[in-house]
């Protein structure tokens, strides 16, 4: 999901709170949340006419929100229905926008059951897992991206996959990016879904690559060293790339702390060459 602007920023903010709010009551299922808005994340999704009229700023923020509750009613619950009424009473920058916030709400929905599990750590690491399995594995990547297979095979194949090896919060996120990828790559996608998971507990996600595996001593003292450092609570993904020879690399968003043997000896080898 790319970052909205103005408007948008705005609405799906308030969407976000209104989220949070619903489901920090025990007896609102979560999953189901998840399920219904992305049905509605697929609807939206395949029928553009509808979206627009949806975030069309010339009609009432009203007669947009009877419009999506007619629409809706019967097909998701009552809670659904509201939160994507008041979603489309709030103007936006883009009719895509909208789907956008509305899928990244089923997203935090699944997210938001498996923190109240207690399993939100295991799902940022199997994420994590998941992108570094696909990313060695090219055949893989190309089956599960490919245009012309169903999203049932893809979802039968996932579930070969998966199955037994992943939470089911894991599985149905993946599931559901491979399914309807919304013209994002897999690797974008995935990492949006980790940057999201590491937001539910308002934490930066550090990639951390090393030649060895670290210690449980020097994982904490480099969680705290740049939790330290951005003034934020860090999770960190472990990677083992024997090719870095010594040190680590850490990357964070777009910045890259690299301290690792095989750079300085790039480094060391350019200066000569020059």
């Amino acid at each position: 999901m790319t970052s909205p602007h103005g408007a948008s920023r705005e609405a799906l903010a308030a969407a976000r709170e209104r989220l949070d709010a619903l489901t920090d009551s025990t007896s609102v299922d979560a999953t189901k949340l998840a399920d219904e808005l992305a049905a509605v994340t697929a609807l939206l999704d395949r029928e553009v006419s509808l979206r627009r009229v949806l975030t069309d700023p010339a009609q009432s923020g009203e007669a947009k929100a009877d419009l999506a509750t007619r629409l809706l009613g019967g097909q998701v619950g009552g809670e659904v229905t509201d939160l994507v009424a008041g979603m489309v009473r709030s103007r936006w920058s883009r009719s895509r926008d909208l789907v956008d916030a509305i899928e990244e709400l089923a997203n935090t929905a699944d997210l938001i059951a498996a923190q109240k599990a207690g399993a939100l750590d295991g799902v940022e690491d199997e994420l994590f897992r998941f992108g570094r399995i696909t990313a060695a594995s090219p055949a893989l990547r190309s089956a599960l991206t490919d245009r012309s297979a169903t999203a049932t095979a893809k979802g039968e194949l996932l579930a070969r996959l998966l199955g037994g090896r992943a939470s089911a919060t894991t599985e149905r996120l993946v599931v559901r990016l491979v399914t309807l990828p919304r013209g994002r790559s897999l690797e974008g996608g995935l990492e949006s879904l980790s940057k999201l998971a590491a937001a539910r507990r308002d934490r930066m996600v550090a990639v951390v690559t090393s030649a060895v595996p670290l210690t449980d001593q020097q994982k904490l003292r480099l969680g705290a060293a740049l939790a330290q450092l951005y003034g934020r609570q860090m999770h960190l993904n472990l990677d083992v790339d024997p090719t870095v020879l010594g040190g680590i690399s850490v990357r964070i968003g777009d910045e890259l702390i690299n301290g690792t043997v095989a750079t300085r000896l790039d480094e060391a080898s350019r200066r000569l060459a020059g």
